[in-house]
């Protein structure tokens, strides 16, 4: 990759300001530093992500505009509300992380590759361990079929992966966690880039300034926010 990006202080927390992040590739904003649960929760707040492959170094996004779901917004069709109703699925949260994060880290059919690496699973163990990342299981016959994973942060929940093993598996699985967040006054579900396969269940881009309007403003954010799914 033959760009010159801020290189960020592993010392610091500080990023660059999210409008500043390129618009080819969309939303690259800074390199380096390191994957801290502190700097992570610091990035989250900001509107920024960590997302990079095999072979680089940690790299930072903040894309315009933003994919998100407003969970009033949420869409099940016909065919996944029939799936639900069936009770071929059963649901758990926060009881497989690990294994929810080997998923969503396995070769997918269009890639044999994973941005989903050691370090990144042991970054997100560890804001697990301290109450801030959440993984949704679904299950099926005693075996785990699918599942998501994210950090949730003073209302919005920051969605970073999914994977399925069973058709639906990975949206019964989302619209578990929408249904749980409403009520529990949960303002937006962030998908961070373009992905068809939430644009079904009512997922929309909007503005990067939008976005930001959302985020958390407390100070300080190393308390975990309330997670409501049991």
């Amino acid at each position: 990759m033959n760009l010159t990006l801020p290189w960020l202080d592993p010392a610091s927390l500080d990023f660059p300001d999210p409008t500043s992040a390129l618009t080819n590739p969309n939303g690259l904003l800074a390199a380096g530093g390191n994957l801290s649960p502190a700097r992570l929760l610091h990035a989250y707040q900001h509107g920024i992500f960590p997302w990079f492959s095999d072979g680089q170094p940690i790299l930072w996004w903040s894309p315009d505009p933003r994919m998100v779901l407003f969970p009033a917004e949420l869409h099940v069709s016909r065919t996944l509300a029939k799936t639900l109703r069936s009770g071929c699925f059963s649901f758990s949260s926060n009881q497989a992380f690990n294994e929810v994060l080997a998923g969503c880290a396995a070769p997918r059919h269009d890639s044999d590759g994973t941005w989903l690496d050691a370090d990144m699973r042991q970054a997100y163990s560890e804001l697990h361990g301290l109450g801030h990342a959440h993984s949704i299981e679904t299950w099926q016959d005693g075996a785990l079929v699918g599942g998501l994973y994210g950090v949730a942060l003073e209302g919005i929940f920051f969605g970073e992966s999914m994977f399925s093993r069973q058709k639906d598996a990975s949206k019964a699985a989302m619209a578990t966690l929408v249904r749980a967040l409403i009520p529990a006054g949960y303002r937006l579900i962030d998908c961070q880039v373009p992905n068809p396969h939430l644009a079904t269940m009512g997922a929309r881009q909007i503005p990067r300034q939008d976005f930001m309007r959302y985020l958390p403003t407390a100070t300080d954010i190393s308390r975990p926010a309330h997670w409501p799914v049991q």
